[in-house]
């Protein structure tokens, strides 16, 4: 029974630069360089056991840091903005990162809240719904606005 790996998806981005032994943010010709001669260094080994894993591992993170998009979401967010970037596609990894963030949870709550007491609740002296109110208009206020409406309407 062969055991398959799991792995945590890492937020640091550093594993696929260890993969082919670089420094993190390395150049596209450094990765070139490095995949060519841990690919070689693989293929004069092919009694390893390990090295047809090793060399699909290989593969995936060449393939993942030539790819510049790709490259940048793995430098910033991890192997996990890479699994994000697979479930939503690459242009909306900053905006899951952004509404996953705590200010934007709290921001979200403090609208539910304000919702609830003007919609729901209707509370009079609720401070939400007393911010939202207006101040009183007077009549001679209305009248004008009543005017300016029924000469606009002409």
């Amino acid at each position: 029974m062969a055991e398959q790996r799991q792995r945590a998806l890492s937020t640091s981005g550093q594993a696929l630069y260890e993969i082919l032994a670089l420094e993190k943010g390395a150049s596209h010709d450094e990765i070139k360089k490095s995949y060519r001669y841990v690919k070689c260094a693989l293929q004069q080994n092919p009694d390893n056991p390990e090295a047809a894993e090793k060399f699909k591992e290989v593969n995936n993170a060449h393939a993942i840091l030539t790819d510049q998009s790709k490259k940048n979401i793995y430098d910033k967010y991890g192997s996990l903005g890479l699994y994000v970037a697979e479930q939503f596609g690459e242009e909306n990894v900053n905006t899951y990162f952004m509404l996953s963030s705590w200010w934007a949870k709290v921001m979200f709550l403090q609208i539910l809240k304000c919702y609830k007491c003007i919609c729901i609740c209707n509370k009079q002296n609720c401070k939400c719904a007393k911010s939202l109110q207006s101040p009183p208009i007077s009549s001679q206020r209305k009248a004008l606005c009543w005017a300016v409406l029924e000469y606009i309407g002409r």
